[in-house]
């Protein structure tokens, strides 16, 4: 993806104050991004102002806010900003590796509340749960994992667990290891997924030959694998 760098005055977006370069501390209290969050919640700002948050601070003639829609419009989306690839990122103009980190961190947490979430939570007892646990994990991996979703005997979530990385296309599974994982945490059950970071869900006779190793009688396991697209 080609990044283009606009002009900062000419970024612009809906409900972006007019500042006239105007240092974010000389705002009403009402337009300041961390004001308006601690009176009306993280969901009354808009992406740009949660950005900035995190951000902390703008470039030269400009604030954070103004950082915050410049880097949108130069990814294209909110997204498309937090999944790119580290050079990629760091090619877009005011995003160092300062704030690359906290974006991923911020990124990271997100993921693992939703995760703490489901372990102290409702069982994943139904193909849509699962799905959407794993969208929440696995969607914007640029390159293919394999893993393991450990359940208890209510179906409750005891570890997720990213087994094998492989590259774009393809990933290396060992299916003694899969079935040495489950055992030593005692999982009553498991889901095991991967993702298609190609897009491409047909199943492939390597994906077979795993299901078979880990679902066989050689295995003594009992596992339904399906594929969930």
């Amino acid at each position: 993806m080609t990044i283009s760098t606009p002009d900062l005055a000419l970024v612009t977006g809906p409900g972006r104050p007019d500042t006239g370069g105007m240092s974010i501390r000389n705002w009403l209290p009402a337009e300041r991004p961390r004001e308006k969050l601690m009176q009306h919640g993280a969901q009354s700002l808009s992406n740009a102002e949660l950005l900035a948050v995190f951000i902390r601070t703008g470039q030269r003639g400009g604030t954070a806010v103004d950082l915050a829609h410049q880097l949108l419009a130069q990814f294209g989306s909110l997204r498309e900003l937090l999944c790119a690839e580290r050079d990629q990122a760091l090619a877009g103009r005011g995003l160092g590796p300062a704030r690359y980190c906290v974006l991923q961190a911020a990124l990271e947490l997100a993921r693992r509340h939703y995760r703490e979430t489901l372990q102290a939570g409702p069982a994943l007892d139904c193909p849509d749960t699962a799905r959407g646990f794993l969208l929440a994990q696995l969607r914007d991996r640029p390159y293919e994992v394999f893993c393991c979703l450990h359940l208890d005997t209510r179906h409750r979530l005891i570890a997720f667990e990213e087994l094998f990385r492989g590259t774009i296309d393809g990933a290396s599974v060992h299916p003694r290891e899969v079935v040495r994982q489950t055992l030593a945490r005692n999982s009553a059950a498991v889901i095991l997924a991967h993702n298609h970071p190609l897009c491409c869900i047909a199943v492939s006779p390597p994906r077979h030959r795993v299901t078979r190793g880990t679902t066989g009688p050689g295995a003594g396991l009992a596992l339904d694998g399906s594929t969930l697209p």
